[in-house]
């Protein structure tokens, strides 16, 4: 991983400037990040970018011959379903490990794949702010926009999709209590950006198809919404009044529809082949004679790492009933890649962040958001204990 750059930058690693970058966190959006930040970004050669997007160009492929009718069909349970018309995903994250191929050199895995926002505000702001804190960080030779983009036509580009042709003020971006999500620092910065606002859902007024928020005493319509909720926290929590469900029939752009969610994620893994995605299996179709310590066990339908088995047996196999709901996933070796000013090198896992372009007609990659850990799960939500790991960006060799 660029021993030089690595080298020359933990040699030369200020504690202020790691204190800088999260005081101005602080101050741009009034509360420090509720997951921990990294000391240090990611850097990747030229080579392990090519392999990354040899596996992006290839799932993206493989997407395009899906026939997702039938996977909504299949998985999403008719109840869940919305009526809205689901156009194209407007957004795909596609995670991978950084791994060891066994012959000393570092490869992607596949991990999962989710056609549903992550933090692009947020990881615009932090790509900069490295940048504005860190001088040790070459600034010539390497980037974290994709698809040639520069600070400002990324954010035009981002704020395209999530406006489309609404006003900011007819557009809500929209969660359940989001002053309470570990990851609410991106809706500051979303906010910031676009000056929509950020509404929970137990806030939406419904009136027949139309839906409203009350903005400074005034009902405002709401023509769009950025729907950050995640289906599995809201049917997770009993007794939770909301005049607004998902799969409401609606007079109301969705970016993008409640469906995506389920559609592409984990339960298209079995489907996708490819040098650099591990064999899965859905768990009421693997083989008999699989050799269940070398595979994850994972629920289809589940978020920030819930309900994962790093040692799944026959015995804790069978006492699941709806078997069709996990997979089966191959193990990969995380690679403790990146030197470290500790004791310890950290792992890496690379989320490569794509939006919808119209005039394309296909999803487009635009940044990155990267996550580093020292332990087994690669998680922010649970990486406090030790440094120089959490949330992070890669920069890419040019």
């Amino acid at each position: 991983m660029i021993p030089n750059v690595r080298n020359a930058f933990n040699k030369n690693f200020k504690q202020e400037y790691y204190q800088k970058l999260q005081l101005d966190i602080e101050d741009t959006f009034g509360e420090p990040s509720a997951f921990r930040i990294s000391e240090t970004p990611v850097f990747i050669d030229a080579t392990l970018k090519n392999k990354i997007f040899d596996a992006c160009n290839g799932i993206l492929e493989q997407l395009s011959e899906i026939d997702f009718n039938k996977i909504r069909q299949k998985f999403i349970p008719k109840s869940l379903q919305s009526p809205s018309p689901i156009g194209n995903p407007h957004f795909l994250a596609i995670d991978f490990g950084l791994c060891d191929d066994g012959k000393g050199n570092i490869e992607p895995q596949l991990i999962e794949l989710q056609a549903f926002p992550t933090l692009f505000f947020y990881q615009h702001f932090l790509g900069k702010a490295f940048l504005k804190h860190y001088p040790i960080i070459p600034k010539e030779d390497f980037y974290y926009f994709f698809s040639n983009l520069n600070d400002k036509t990324y954010v035009d580009e981002v704020k395209n999709v999530i406006l489309g042709n609404q006003k900011p003020e007819n557009v809500i971006l929209m969660e359940l209590f989001p002053e309470k999500q570990k990851t609410r620092i991106d809706f500051w910065a979303t906010k910031k950006a676009l000056g929509i606002e950020v509404v929970c859902m137990t806030q939406i007024i419904k009136e027949g198809k139309k839906l409203f928020y009350i903005k400074d005493g005034v009902k405002k319509p709401i023509h769009r919404i950025y729907n950050r909720v995640i289906l599995d926290e809201l049917l997770q929590i009993k007794n939770l009044k909301t005049s607004l469900n998902l799969n409401d029939a609606v007079d109301v752009e969705w970016v993008t529809h409640p469906d995506w969610f389920f559609m592409i994620s984990k339960c298209i893994l079995p489907l996708l082949e490819h040098k650099y995605i591990p064999k899965s299996y859905y768990l009421n179709e693997y083989p008999s004679d699989l050799d269940l310590s070398n595979y994850v066990l994972k629920p289809l339908f589940s978020f920030a790492g819930k309900g994962i088995n790093l040692y799944p047996t026959k015995d804790i196999i069978a006492t699941i009933q709806d078997k069709e709901n996990y997979i089966l996933q191959k193990k990969v070796a995380y690679a403790p890649l990146i030197k470290t000013n500790t004791a310890k090198n950290s792992k890496v896992e690379l989320r490569m962040l794509y939006v919808w372009d119209n005039s394309l007609q296909k999803l487009k990659p635009v940044i990155n958001l990267t996550r580093m850990s020292k332990g087994e799960l690669i998680n922010v939500s649970y990486l406090t204990q030790d440094t120089w790991i959490g949330s992070s960006i890669s920069f890419f060799e040019k």
